[in-house]
């Protein structure tokens, strides 16, 4: 792996002291390649948090611009960048936050194609979607290019987040669970409304993004327990913290 510089060493510092990280962990921070799908509402504490811990190559997946509604929670963005792209806005912000980190920015929507092009470039998938349609088919992508994935949501005051590996198995030779064994199918068109026709507490995301933003850290430095086959739900109304645990379904359960 590629030496850390002074610089780099400098501005690790915090990490670099826990033994858990150390200069070890942070250089397999520096080499990982992760792909972030949306610049949003989740997306943005995500590549925030991830290019400052040091994440030395960032892939963005968006197509939208940024609009004056997107600023009540979106905070990589600014007024500064009004209808720019969010993935040129984000860029620009990363590189403010730190010069180390190489962003790739893809104006195009996450799919099937897309990902057979592109995900193979990236150790690591994060999807901050808003949209059911992305989140099944970054959920297919990820197991079929055997990618971890952090994908999260949320909605109004609530948010969820797991981490799948349904290629990998456990100790016992148990294939870890997939996204349709926790959502089986998609939900029909229009049943479940967005947060544009509901609302959502911009914080909520910060919360939500910043933990899908630790999950990927502990993946890269391959510390602490990811969260594989549970998902963790959080009530912001009631500051409650739950997880369910959720296993393989009865398909090729073993490798």
């Amino acid at each position: 792996m590629e030496p850390l510089s002074p610089e780099e060493i400098q501005r690790y510092q915090r990490h670099i002291l826990l033994p858990e990280i150390g200069g070890a962990g942070q250089q397999k921070l520096k080499a990982a390649r992760v792909m972030v799908i949306g610049a949003g509402g989740l997306g943005a504490p995500v590549l925030q948090y991830l290019a400052a811990a040091g994440v030395g190559t960032l892939g963005i997946a968006d197509d939208d611009h940024v609009s004056l509604s997107n600023l009540q929670r979106q905070v990589i963005h600014d007024s500064g960048t009004l209808n720019e792209l969010k993935t040129e806005s984000a860029a620009q912000a990363i590189a403010r936050l730190n010069p180390h980190v190489r962003v790739v920015r893809f104006e195009e929507r996450f799919d099937a194609e897309f990902a057979d092009t592109h995900l193979r470039g990236f150790d690591l998938l994060i999807d901050g979607s808003d949209n059911f349609d992305t989140r099944y088919n970054a959920a297919d992508a990820a197991e079929r290019h055997h990618r971890p994935l952090v994908t999260g949501a949320v909605g109004r005051f609530e948010g969820s987040l797991t981490v799948l590996k349904p290629y990998a198995a456990d100790a016992e030779g148990n294939l870890y669970p997939a996204y349709r064994d926790l959502f089986p199918e998609k939900p029909p068109a229009g049943l479940i409304p967005t947060c544009a026709e509901t609302g959502i507490v911009g914080a909520l995301t910060g919360v939500i993004g910043t933990m899908m933003a630790m999950e990927a850290i502990k993946i890269i430095a391959g510390i602490g327990e990811p969260l594989v086959g549970r998902l963790l739900m959080y009530d912001a109304l009631s500051a409650r913290f739950e997880t369910v645990r959720y296993r393989r379904r009865n398909r090729n359960t073993k490798v």
